[in-house]
């Protein structure tokens, strides 16, 4: 008995000997970041950064709490978080023994020749026979060397990553509502501001008429008035079809109706403050991104896949057995004489495959590689994302103060022309100039603080985004 022993321990060793090995070492050095952002503000300067999200606007509440509710890129990105715990959960019971049963009737006919034209005196038997059967199966993978827990911790990492995929999906979707409510209140603000200079225009060439008709101005000054006020027209009617763009945008995002969208849109109101960044450090990002988190549970994914196939050229221990019921009538099936079983204990491995496991050793070490140099490239896209936003916010913040600084003078130097003019200080040719100026200014202060607010959006998005209140 010893020596059988003996024997089934000196096989396993030959084959573990013969094929067994360590995975191949692919090195994954952490992505050098630098200390800080070149366009980050001071430390002590920031909001926090819910604060760069339209969260006072109540029309952006209402759509991002529908496209919440009913979006189909997020239910899409919630089933295959289904899916990844539906496979990690299938990893986990591999670990498990699997247990069965099963039940027959079985009918044998049997030709006597077979046992040949001679039987002994007094031998006979059934040429007819049918057998009842019922058993209790199991059967058990040891996993002494580790394969299927290197599965079950591939399949947990894929369960993170899909995690980490929609919850990107819901900042991607949020950062689309919320640039689209800015660009709608923008149109709103720059509609107002064409408007008032379509009221200056009318006002002009209403003065302008009445002074023809008083004969102290030629009909030259009223024309070129009202080609003023037709130029204002015409940038008014130019938004309606950036208006009906992002009508469409949100109906696609928030699977609302279009008259839903406008009542919705019709709640909130233009905000014309803009908070200042918060401040980040770029090793946060680490934790932060969904995108980066994604890619590092991919890369711990590949990483045990590698590990579960070397393990591969381990011999595989199983342990099955079975107890159970057998008869040739049905009436005797509950008899002691029925209870039949077995017990067996099996070892199985490579031993010439020829490379086949080989090459998928290979193959597995290339797709960590690949898994590495993705997760490299999604944080320094994250790092130049941010990098990039911060840059937005500051460059958009100075062109607004420079817009606004600049409608202001051009306002003012129209009002003063104009009041020269009605006092006879000056000629119409220098109200229409000064008129013309002022035209589109507060038009342009109006696009240059929706740019502003939309790169906070941008920021947002770039450093991972947060909970909304």
């Amino acid at each position: 008995m010893r020596g059988r022993s003996f024997l089934v321990a000196a096989s396993a060793l030959s084959l573990a000997a013969c094929a067994a090995g360590p995975p191949p070492e692919i090195a994954t050095p952490a992505p050098v970041l630098p200390d800080s952002y070149l366009f980050a503000p001071d430390d002590q300067a920031g909001a926090s950064l819910a604060a760069l999200m339209p969260t006072g606007d109540a029309a952006f509440d209402t759509l991002a709490a529908q496209a919440l509710a009913s979006s189909p890129s997020l239910a899409e990105a919630a089933a295959r978080v289904e899916q990844a715990r539906a496979g990690a959960n299938r990893a986990g019971a591999e670990l498990l023994p699997n247990i069965g049963a099963n039940a027959s009737v079985t009918g044998t006919r049997t030709n006597p020749g077979s046992f040949g034209a001679n039987l002994p005196p007094g031998i006979s038997f059934d040429t007819e026979r049918v057998s009842y059967a019922a058993n209790l199966t199991a059967s058990w993978d040891l996993d002494l060397f580790g394969r299927l827990k290197a599965q079950q911790r591939a399949a947990l990492a894929r369960v993170d990553a899909a995690d980490a995929s929609a919850r990107a999906v819901r900042i991607a979707l949020l950062s689309e509502i919320a640039a689209s409510v800015i660009d709608w209140r923008t149109l709103e603000a720059r509609e107002a501001e064409i408007r008032s200079d379509l009221a200056s225009a009318e006002n002009l060439a209403r003065l302008s008429g009445v002074r023809e008709r008083a004969g102290i101005a030629p009909g030259f000054d009223r024309v070129r008035a009202e080609s003023s006020a037709a130029s204002s027209r015409s940038r008014l009617s130019a938004l309606g079809s950036e208006r009906a763009r992002l009508l469409g945008r949100l109906v696609t995002l928030t699977t609302q109706s279009g008259a839903q969208v406008q009542a919705a849109l019709a709640q909130g109101k233009s905000e014309d403050a803009t908070t200042l960044p918060p401040a980040a450090m770029p090793s946060a990002l680490l934790v932060n991104r969904p995108d980066v988190l994604a890619a590092a549970a991919t890369l711990a994914a590949e990483d045990a896949e590698l590990a579960a196939t070397a393990r591969r050229r381990f011999p595989v221990f199983d342990l099955s057995g079975a107890i159970g019921l057998l008869t040739y009538g049905i009436g005797n099936l509950f008899d002691t004489d029925s209870l039949v079983g077995s017990l067996a204990a099996t070892i199985a491995g490579p031993l010439f495959d020829f490379g086949r496991i080989e090459a998928e050793i290979e193959g597995a070490a290339a797709e960590k590689k690949a898994a590495f140099e993705a997760y490299r490239e999604t944080v320094y896209t994250a790092l130049g994302d941010v990098e990039a936003g911060y840059g937005l916010v500051a460059a958009a913040d100075n062109e607004a103060d420079a817009a606004s600084a600049e409608a202001a003078q051009l306002q003012r130097a129209a009002r003063l022309a104009n009041t020269r003019y009605e006092a006879g200080l000056a000629d119409f040719l220098t109200v229409l100039e000064a008129r013309r100026a002022a035209d589109a200014s507060g038009e342009r202060a109006a696009a240059a603080l929706g740019r502003a607010r939309r790169a906070r959006v941008l920021l947002w998005q770039a450093l991972g985004g947060s909970e909304l209140s």
